[in-house]
């Protein structure tokens, strides 16, 4: 008899089936790009596309191999060692380091949650009307059902097609015109403004393409197709399978983070056309982007805007949650991983499914979500830079990476990325004092 694909998962997962067509060796890299184009992401190219119009378009280019090199390097990092990045840094580093950066990342991502559940049940509502209270439930126990109760690799094809979900942001622009030479002279020829609005803009852009949650997810994502895949072992003890591994996973992270930065693109470009053209400056939440939109671009385009959110939602939220589980159960050698059972990992699934629930009661007692994504990239921006420090530091020693440590491309993208958002989290900080 056919198993349901929705079937819970047996005590021990099988393996997963021979990887076939484009969908199938695509995986942590999309997953992870995909992701960060989430309720609140989507907010933060709205608002910068309605405040700037076309001007912040370049942000997207420069972005675009920064986020790819220092995710290449996390996934390689899982890859190699057959552990994720907070089991590394438990090796290697010291427990209070450690411990300090698991904590902020599990309090960012927490908030992050809350925010993206309250945006999709805001966004239902725009669209059906009904409880707006009983949507965020609904939506935080499904996004923990989920994870909870069906193994990954039969969850991972749902995933993959919910990143489809983010077209929708491509699909406005066939009912709007688009002043395609503005748009190419602005993404290619950018005049930089050194105002305090413009600086914060790009503080606010790339705290939101280059995120820590993103680094622990596609690592310990590569870490599980890995360990699915019988055929497949760490790196460090099968280096002959370096060139099939490592090319894999290069395709799939810059095809990934190439899907993120064209899809947060477009979102700045419709925001910019839609929006900013006729005088709507101020948006503050993607739901508000979406609203905005009816009135002057037609119900199509509002539809797509806010099915969109929902779609990005039930992406973004099991990233964010399944990261902080991983960082959480790593560095306390736990029993990790979306392919163990229930009881066999009860303590990772328990981080999943109280970092989501908590992110549901915040919405609850009315959490203002524009505070949320403020104290989200505060949080992201203090933790990030030393992690990307941390992660540099452990794939540049042969003792942790063996032969396969960094050849220079990756070591000139890596600590450009590392440098960019340190002073990026500098300049966040001084535009708070202001």
């Amino acid at each position: 008899m056919r198993r349901s694909a929705f079937e819970p998962r047996s005590a021990r997962a099988p393996a997963a089936p021979p990887k076939q067509g484009l969908l199938a060796k695509i995986g942590p890299g999309l997953i992870t790009g995909a992701s960060d184009d989430d309720p609140s992401g989507i907010a933060t190219y709205s608002q910068v596309g309605s405040q700037f119009g076309l001007a912040m378009l370049w942000t997207m280019l420069f972005s675009y191999p920064l986020m790819a090199g220092i995710q290449e390097i996390s996934a390689r990092v899982g890859l190699v060692t057959g552990r994720g990045l907070a089991g590394n840094l438990r090796k290697h580093f010291p427990r209070g380091i450690l411990y300090g950066v698991v904590a902020l990342l599990l309090l960012a991502n927490t908030i992050n949650i809350a925010a993206d559940i309250g945006a999709m049940a805001a966004a239902l509502h725009l669209v059906v009307g009904g409880p707006l209270l009983a949507y965020t439930v609904g939506f935080g126990l499904l996004c923990v059902g989920l994870q909870v109760f069906i193994s990954y690799h039969r969850y991972v094809p749902y995933l993959k097609w919910l990143c489809m979900a983010l077209l929708a942001y491509v699909g406005i622009l066939f009912v709007v015109k688009i002043p395609w030479l503005g748009v190419l002279e602005a993404t290619f020829l950018p005049r930089l403004q050194l105002s305090r609005a413009s600086l914060t803009a790009v503080v606010a852009i790339f705290g939101t393409t280059i995120s820590p949650y993103l680094f622990f997810w596609q690592a310990s994502e590569e870490v599980e197709d890995q360990r699915a895949n019988p055929a497949e072992s760490p790196l460090k003890d099968a280096p002959e399978q370096g060139k099939q591994q490592l090319g894999r996973m290069q395709s799939d992270t810059w095809i990934g983070m190439a899907f993120s930065n064209l899809v947060a693109f477009f979102i700045i470009l419709t925001a910019a056309i839609v929006l900013h053209a006729h005088g709507i400056v101020d948006i503050q939440t993607s739901t508000q982007a979406a609203e905005a939109l009816r009135p002057v671009a037609g119900r199509f385009a509002f539809l797509l805007f806010s099915l969109g959110v929902i779609g990005t939602g039930l992406l973004a939220v099991p990233v964010l949650a399944g990261s902080s589980a991983y960082a959480v159960g790593e560095s306390r050698r736990w029993s990790v991983g979306l392919e163990k059972t229930p009881l066999a990992a009860w303590r990772f699934y328990a981080v999943i499914a109280v970092s989501t629930l908590v992110g549901v009661l915040l919405n609850a007692i009315h959490l203002d979500p524009v505070r949320a994504l403020f104290w989200s990239a505060v949080v992201n921006g203090v933790v990030a830079a030393p992690i990307m420090i941390m992660i540099m530091l452990l794939a540049s020693r042969r003792k942790v990476m063996g032969s396969f440590k960094l050849p220079l491309r990756l070591k000139v993208l890596g600590w450009t990325a590392t440098f960019v958002m340190a002073a990026v989290t500098v300049a966040m900080f001084a535009t708070m004092g202001r």
